[in-house]
């Protein structure tokens, strides 16, 4: 057979090489990579994406065993008896505690209580001791027969002796009892053969308690031992 002289169609050679060159993709950090087969046409491949990474399968219930186990540890005798001692340690402490927040709570109110009534006694005796001079002034009317039973001074007076009285008003200093210098103020003193001590032998203006509370100390006449 004769050699076939008939040249070769270029445009078919050209082809060819673009069909080679279209087989390999854009070139990437460690060389070429080639195009898979049936990839369509005018459709390139983006190299510039990261890759992703699958996880393996059965990942999550590897991990979730490892929590599982850790979780389901056992402790030894001594950490179980560690623990129950640092338990009971606790709930001591947290009694104590209450205990002593219960036992503060309880003096704080007993002081507020006692605070109260001792204003209470102080608000009242500064009331009484700016009416004892009127009172004074009674007791010296009635000394002289100028509260006639029945009459508007006398009921006036007899209403502001009770109300004096349910406060728990009583006058000290009487005529023949010991001279006392914590009720007993002394003006005058009486050297005297009939007594042994101290003694009252006047009243010249009585005094007040308020309970225990003095409001006026009495002031009186002493007749002393010779």
């Amino acid at each position: 057979m004769a050699d076939d002289d008939t040249p070769k169609d270029e445009t078919s050679k050209g082809k060819s090489f673009r069909d080679r060159d279209e087989r390999v993709t854009e070139p990437v950090a460690d060389g070429y990579t080639k195009k898979p087969t049936g990839e369509p046409e005018g459709e390139p491949v983006d190299s510039d994406e990261p890759a992703v990474e699958e996880e393996p399968v059965g990942a999550e219930d590897v991990e979730l065993i490892d929590a599982q186990g850790t979780d389901d540890a056992e402790f030894s005798d001594d950490d179980l008896e560690l623990l129950a001692e640092a338990e009971r340690d606790l709930v001591a402490e947290y009694r104590e505690r209450a205990a002593r927040a219960e036992a503060e709570l309880k003096n704080f109110r007993t002081r507020v209580e006692r605070d109260r009534a001792a204003n209470r006694e102080i608000v009242i005796a500064e009331v009484i001791r700016s009416l004892l001079p009127a009172i004074d002034d009674l007791d010296r009317a009635d000394a002289h027969g100028d509260l006639v039973e029945g009459s508007p001074l006398a009921i006036v007076a007899q209403k502001i002796r009770a109300a004096f009285d349910k406060y728990g008003l009583t006058q000290v200093g009487e005529k023949g009892e010991r001279f006392d210098p914590k009720l007993h103020e002394a003006l005058v003193r009486i050297p005297s053969a009939d007594v042994t001590v101290d003694t009252v032998a006047d009243v010249i203006e009585p005094g007040y308690l308020l309970g225990e509370r003095l409001i006026r100390a009495a002031k009186v006449a002493v007749s002393s031992p010779e």
